[in-house]
This record gives C-alpha cells, sequence and structure tokens, in this order.
C-alpha cells in the first residue's frame, strides 16, 4: 500500500476517532442523568434508555480501542500486517476496513 493511501486512511481513522470520543462523552452524559426519574414508569423508560446507551457506549468504544490500534500500527511501520499470519492485508480490506488487523482467511477463521 502506497503512502499516501496510508495517510488518507490514518485521517480517516483520525477523524473516526474524533467522533467516537464525541459520542461517547455525550452517552455517558446521557446515561448519567438518566435515572433521575420520579415516576415509576419514567424509571422503567430511564432504566431501558440506560441500558441501550451502556450497549452503544461498549460498541463505541471498542471500535475506538481498534482504531487507536491501528494508529499506533501505523505509527509503528507495522500497519497492513496480519497480526495472525504476517502477511499482507489486502489494500482493498484496509480501505473498506481501514482499522482490520487479519488479512480476509485469518478473519473469516477467528469468527469460525
Amino acid at each position: 500500500m502506497s503512502d499516501r493511501n496510508v495517510e488518507r486512511i490514518k485521517e480517516q481513522l483520525e477523524s473516526r476517532k474524533l467522533e467516537l470520543e464525541k459520542d461517547i462523552l455525550r452517552l455517558s452524559r446521557e446515561t448519567e442523568g438518566a435515572g433521575q426519574a420520579a415516576d415509576p414508569s419514567d424509571v422503567a423508560s430511564a432504566s431501558t434508555l440506560e441500558e441501550v446507551n451502556i450497549s452503544l457506549q461498549n460498541t463505541e468504544w471498542d471500535e475506538y480501542d481498534r482504531i487507536c490500534k491501528a494508529l499506533k500500527m501505523i505509527e509503528d511501520g507495522s500497519y497492513g500486517i496480519c497480526s495472525d499470519c504476517e502477511q499482507t492485508i489486502s489494500p482493498k480490506r484496509l480501505q473498506l476496513y481501514p482499522n482490520a488487523t487479519r488479512c480476509l482467511a485469518c478473519q473469516e477463521a477467528a469468527e469460525e
């Protein structure tokens, strides 16, 4: 993969990282205030909303972690190398899934 393509992917990852930071902060604030209702039905609704927010927050934290790892790999020169088989990850896969750490074959094996 060319340096130009890696730089473009790095910019995309950094942009998405900023978006996730904002989303995680917003969800955290929403979750903090969710249990302050007085009416029992409001408390139940708030509890459900809190569970949904926590689930979303966890999903976003997972993506955030993968992005941070990809950015570190770009910095240390190991970006685009499969963490399992140490072969090159296809540029097409990296363009579609820039925080991929495995080639397609190893990813499919890991999911089985």
